[in-house]
């Protein structure tokens, strides 16, 4: 195998391969070895059809049966020799190849390669400096979460009679909508209990106003003015009335902050083991909101002080599947409400999403290959056991069974165990890089 090795940038390349002529012809004769034994030709005992014949009737298929073999051997072979590791194997088209006897093939393959790393100082004695957080949690907070504990432990019960509505009190509502005396399909909601003063919307109005002040068995009206561009023909323009039925009003009966709500919240015998128990969990959940900052901080640091440059197909790899997630989202946001047939539409906006994200991609990329160099130069390693935590933590966010995630990982084949593996080590590598770092001050 003949190779030439050509330079197209700082992390391209491309590599010339050149199959032997004997090894073209060796391949020749086990293709047709197989046809003899696989092919029926009338006139002749199996395996006995002439070559010649053979090769008159199927010498298109033989020939792409040769390359398809050839091919991929010759190219992992050449990236071996060449000692090259592209980011991505991508075996160049077979289609457009040519392969005959007594003859070399001869292919071009333009692969993209890693790029050389030269780490910054990121260790002792230079080791990235971060910007202190002042944040401590206080009385007030614990304060705070102890009325939100008290707000989530209340019981809801029917208000003495003829209560008047008014804020922290709620409201059963049944509404209807009614245009030119005639309901509105879509627009009735029955037992819809509201909190009064939240001024959350229902059915696209709002309705706190009108509550204010009335009692059970009473009703209001609100008037819905619709502008001349809204997109539902049968309101655009219009005005419709909405009528609200007042069926109850109740009211939220909080707690009492004493030993026995302590008791009902869990393993604590007083209030103040509560409150003990509560600071804890905010100082924690603080700890790790500051070291998320911090590492952010040393991510925005990784990225400035490293230069080099970002193979093409890893960036464009990550466009693709952010634009992908960014789709998803926006579905849901919408509620899976049916995105438009139009393709034109959805060319543009792709491309209006590649644009948005390319920077923020090839970001991703760049830390991704320095946390990788890293990761490699301390001999970062992630063990079977820690990829197993990890799934199960993973499992408990998502609130889903850990085989359905070892599932997803399992079809995704050795390249989706590849990725949440490198996955790991990054974010190793970046703890690694933080507990080098010092907080100024």
């Amino acid at each position: 195998m003949k190779l030439e090795v050509t330079e197209l940038g700082p992390v391209k390349r491309a590599i010339k391969i050149e199959v032997p002529e004997d090894a073209v012809n060796k391949e020749f004769d086990r293709v047709y070895t197989d046809l003899k034994r696989q092919v029926r030709i009338p006139g002749f005992r199996p395996g006995k059809a002439p070559l010649a014949m053979l090769e008159k009737r199927y010498a298109k298929a033989a020939e792409q049966d040769v390359i398809q073999r050839l091919v991929p051997d010759y190219y992992h072979r050449a990236m071996r020799e060449a000692d090259v590791s592209p980011v991505l194997v991508e075996i160049p088209p077979l289609e457009r190849m040519k392969a005959q006897r007594n003859a070399t093939l001869t292919f071009t393959a333009t692969v993209e390669i890693k790029p050389k790393i030269e780490l910054r100082d990121y260790r002792p004695p230079n080791p990235i400096s971060l910007k202190p957080d002042p944040r401590t949690v206080s009385d007030e907070d614990v304060d705070k979460a102890l009325e939100n504990l008290r707000q989530s432990q209340a019981r809801i019960d029917a208000a003495p009679a003829e209560t008047t509505l008014d804020e922290g009190l709620l409201a059963v509502v049944n509404i209807e909508g009614f245009l030119d005396g005639e309901p509105v399909e879509g627009s009735k909601k029955d037992g819809h209990l509201h909190n009064v003063g939240s001024n959350e919307p229902v059915l696209g109005i709002k309705i706190d106003e009108a509550l204010m002040g009335k009692t059970e068995g009473q009703t209001a009206e609100v008037i819905q003015e619709y502008p001349a561009t809204h997109p539902d023909e049968r309101l655009a323009g219009k005005s419709v009335t909405f009528r609200l039925s007042i069926i109850g009003v109740k009211q939220k009966i909080i707690p009492a902050l004493d030993d026995e709500f302590a008791k009902d919240c869990g393993p604590y015998e007083t209030v103040q083991a509560l409150k003990d128990k509560v600071r804890t969990e905010l100082e924690n959940s603080l700890k790790r909101t500051i070291e998320e900052a911090h590492k952010d901080q040393i991510i925005e640091r990784l990225v400035e002080m490293h230069h080099f440059d970002l193979p093409e197909v890893l960036v464009d790899r990550e466009v693709k599947a952010m634009v992908r997630q960014r789709l998803m989202e926006e579905q849901r946001k919408k509620g899976g409400s049916h995105p438009p047939d139009d393709q034109s539409f959805w060319e543009a906006e792709v491309k209006r999403l590649q644009q948005d994200l390319a920077p923020d991609a090839k970001k991703r990329v760049k830390l991704a290959l320095i946390l990788e160099a890293i990761a490699d130069k301390e001999g970062v390693s992630i063990s079977e056991e820690e990829i197993q935590e990890e799934i199960t933590k993973l499992a408990h966010s998502l609130q889903i069974p850990v085989e359905n995630i070892q599932e997803m990982i399992k079809s995704g084949g050795e390249s989706s165990r590849q990725e949440f593996q490198d996955r790991l080590r990054s974010e190793k590598a970046l703890q690694l890089v933080y507990q080098f770092a010092v907080i100024q001050g």
